[in-house]
């Protein structure tokens, strides 16, 4: 029996595949993974402003309260590198598939019950709170306001799972092209932005969720192939985006926060603008400028061990962690507002931030264990590819929707019909029951 068998716990399991690791795995990929989420979970707790006075309760947002905030995006926006991340993963795994043979619709399987697996039980506990809302009488727009900040996470998914669905093609496109294959979806994405921004199209806007993203990911290749790595290639891209990001928001219509701001009526993300893409290239630059020396520090096994720890659980942290500060928004509330009587944005508010920030993640550990699971499927037999296709777009579209709309609705149930594609999309694309338990289920991501 496995050393990490015997002796049980997370940090055992992780030391077990820690040392399993082969040499020639870039660390700094899974690395950057698990602290770009990180940072996105932090983000979003330190942002949220509940406040409980005289008049009632209100959830404020930092960015909305305190503008000077904004800036701060430039260090907590980092879903570049995740999509970055991405394109290095989504490469490495097909080349590895085509290598043994495998083809589109097992690969594609490999990837998506990845993703999908750890959105069904958060859909599915929103969907009975949604339902036990609407009996005990809760009103409809609380149900909305709590559902829509707890999935707004889900955005990433929709738009990520959509991507790797074009791996192969847009790996084939970097082969043919190189970073022609960035340039045009980037060149897109500044005409789409002038089409909406400037001709009034506001609808084509929308189109930058493929044109931004896609671009990032083409970057992903140009990685794992050795174009954008080093210090200098690296500030060099890091300097062409912060000079285009910069004149950007300077002189043109965008605004500083590279996160959506309450009430501001252009944003950089929702959907995402030509000047986020500058940042993702500004971003992209900074940390594969310093790739080799953060390698060197992974090959210490404590460090690696915590890398592996927390990615072995990395999406249903970022999954749950909004469901969790909505949860303890609400409970402090009910119970009169202990704690939320400071006013957002002042020094001792601020300095109240760490054992927030303490208490949330103490409060997610039972989400973690409980449902971290989903993240380790058991074996199945992939689907025809059409069924993954379809079912993935199904997911897509539904969860696209009820991030931006949360899950309530003004009907019998207090339930949005929009649940019902997510999980008609899972069952289509055949995703399988999780692991019976962490320690089988456990492995490094490709």
């Amino acid at each position: 029996m496995p050393e990490a068998e015997r002796t049980g716990g997370a940090w055992a399991r992780a030391l077990e595949l820690a040392r399993a690791t082969p040499a020639t795995r870039n660390r700094s990929v899974d690395f950057l993974r698990a602290a770009s989420i990180l940072v996105v979970v932090l983000g979003h707790w330190l942002m949220a402003a509940p406040q409980v006075t005289a008049e009632g309760a209100s959830l404020g947002h930092m960015l909305d309260l305190a503008p000077w905030t904004r800036w701060l995006t430039w260090a907590l926006q980092v879903m570049p590198t995740f999509f970055l991340v991405g394109g290095f993963a989504n490469a490495t795994s097909w080349e590895s598939a085509r290598a043994k043979g495998r083809g589109y619709g097992e690969w594609l399987h490999g990837r998506t019950v990845r993703l999908i697996g750890p959105i069904l039980p958060l859909l599915v506990i929103w969907s009975l709170l949604a339902v036990a809302a609407r009996l005990g009488g809760v009103s409809l727009e609380m149900v909305r306001i709590g559902s829509q900040v707890a999935l707004v996470p889900t955005w990433f998914l929709a738009v990520y799972l959509g991507v790797a669905l074009l791996v192969p093609w847009t790996r084939a496109a970097w082969r043919r092209f190189g970073l022609a294959s960035f340039a045009v979806p980037a060149a897109a994405a500044a005409a789409v932005d002038w089409w909406g921004l400037v001709e009034g199209h506001d609808w084509m806007r929308w189109l930058n969720y493929a044109c931004v993203w896609i671009a990032v990911h083409q970057l992903g290749y140009a990685w794992k192939d050795g174009l954008v790595s080093g210090p200098r290639r690296g500030l060099a891209w890091a300097g062409g985006g912060l000079v285009a990001a910069g004149a950007l928001v300077g002189w043109g219509p965008y605004p500083v926060s590279m996160v959506g701001v309450p009430g501001e009526e252009i944003s950089n993300t929702l959907p995402p603008t030509l000047a986020l893409l500058a940042f993702a290239v500004l971003q992209i630059g900074l940390v594969l400028a310093v790739e080799a020396p953060a390698r060197r520090r992974l090959e210490g096994e404590r460090a690696w061990a915590a890398t592996v720890l927390i990615n072995a659980s990395i999406m249903t942290l970022y999954l749950w962690h909004s469901t969790v500060l909505v949860l303890l928004i609400g409970a402090l509330v009910a119970l009169g507002g202990p704690g939320l009587g400071l006013e957002p944005g002042t020094a001792t508010w601020w300095l109240s931030r760490v054992p927030w920030v303490l208490l949330l993640a103490l409060l997610l550990w039972p989400f973690l264990a409980l449902f971290g699971r989903f993240e380790r499927p058991a074996a199945g037999a992939a689907p025809a590819s059409w069924r993954l296709v379809t079912g993935s777009l199904l997911l897509c579209g539904g969860i696209g929707v009820l991030s931006l709309l949360g899950i309530a609705a003004n009907n019998a149930l207090g339930l949005s019909p929009f649940v019902a594609l997510p999980l008609a999309g899972a069952l289509l694309a055949g995703v399988a029951r999780p692991s019976g338990t962490r320690a089988r289920g456990a492995r490094l991501r490709g």
